[in-house]
């Protein structure tokens, strides 16, 4: 009779299944099927206006924008757009205002204030932030910026009183 430790451990075969090579060319079983893209032509970099002194950016800026179109309240920027970014994000704001106390939990009958917590909520949101930066929708960014900036704001104000 044979014991576990009589056999021989089954072989393991493994197959390097990656296109390119640890230098960066491609495989030569993958030659045939993949082709290298041509490259792209580089436009040239667009001349930048001079720069303007600060009173004469702030004059000029001073009117409505161009085309008729009014900016943004504080309370427009703060709503919801309704994109699954946003609804996510907002979970996130609440659970950071409730963290505050400034809402109080449904499972609890008083608000509770957990500084530490609404502090971690907070760096969330601003890794969030910094990690879409330049892929929002400009609404998305507007909504999560105006929250945010709220968010730090009164835990400022609530950690100066406790």
């Amino acid at each position: 009779m044979q014991t576990p430790k009589d056999q021989k451990p089954k072989e393991l075969k493994v197959t390097d299944k990656r296109i390119f090579t640890p230098e960066g060319d491609i495989r030569e079983e993958f030659r045939g099927e993949i082709k290298p893209s041509e490259p792209q032509l580089a436009k040239p970099a667009e001349p930048k206006p001079p720069e303007q002194p600060a009173q004469e950016r702030r004059e000029k800026n001073a009117g409505p924008p161009p085309g008729g179109e009014r900016r943004k309240s504080v309370a427009e920027k703060a709503e919801n757009p309704g994109t699954p970014f946003a609804d996510f994000v907002q979970q996130l704001i609440a659970q950071a205002y409730m963290f505050l106390g400034m809402l109080r939990s449904p499972h609890a009958p008083k608000p509770v204030v957990d500084v530490a917590a609404a502090r971690d909520m907070i760096e969330i949101l601003t890794m969030l932030k910094e990690k879409t930066a330049g892929n929002l929708t400009p609404d998305e960014d507007d909504f999560l910026s105006t929250h945010l900036g709220e968010l730090k704001l009164a835990f400022v104000q609530r950690t100066k009183t406790i």
